[in-house]
């Protein structure tokens, strides 16, 4: 008897190792997280994607807030410093008993962070509809 004749064959080459999720057979499909974009069944067109108008004006629209929104905050954050270094005598005039104009002013950075996030949040959500459509092609 050689050895070896009754034995199954080795599935080693087929299996990466124990905890692997890898398919048992070459004949199976692969897992989702193994195939790439050109294997995927009813896979984006990415490019075409990409080059639509609708694709065009979700980054228009998108650019049109973050932008804006992105160049008043850092003014507005860096309007601190510079007034503390160049305009004293104005943030050290005092408000509220001890609490002085540059205290409140540092405090109202928070308040303009929170504020942008929360524009921001509504805006997201407004992108996110329109990201669907471009992708379902509506």
């Amino acid at each position: 008897m050689a050895d070896g004749a009754n034995l199954p064959p080795d599935p080693t080459p087929l299996v990466g190792a124990a905890t692997d999720v890898a398919r048992l057979s070459h004949a199976s499909p692969k897992p989702a997280h193994e195939r790439t974009a050109d294997e995927e069944r009813g896979a984006i067109d990415w490019n075409a994607l990409a080059a639509s108008a609708r694709f065009r004006e979700l980054l228009r629209a998108k650019r049109r807030f973050i932008v804006p929104a992105m160049v008043v905050f850092i003014c507005y954050y860096f309007a601190l410093p510079v007034l503390v270094g160049y305009a004293r005598p104005l943030m050290e005039r005092r408000i509220i008993g001890a609490v002085n104009l540059g205290y409140l002013f540092a405090l109202s950075q928070f308040f303009m962070a929170w504020m942008i996030a929360a524009l921001y949040v509504r805006a997201a959500n407004r992108f996110d509809k329109m990201s669907r459509e471009v992708v379902e092609g509506k």
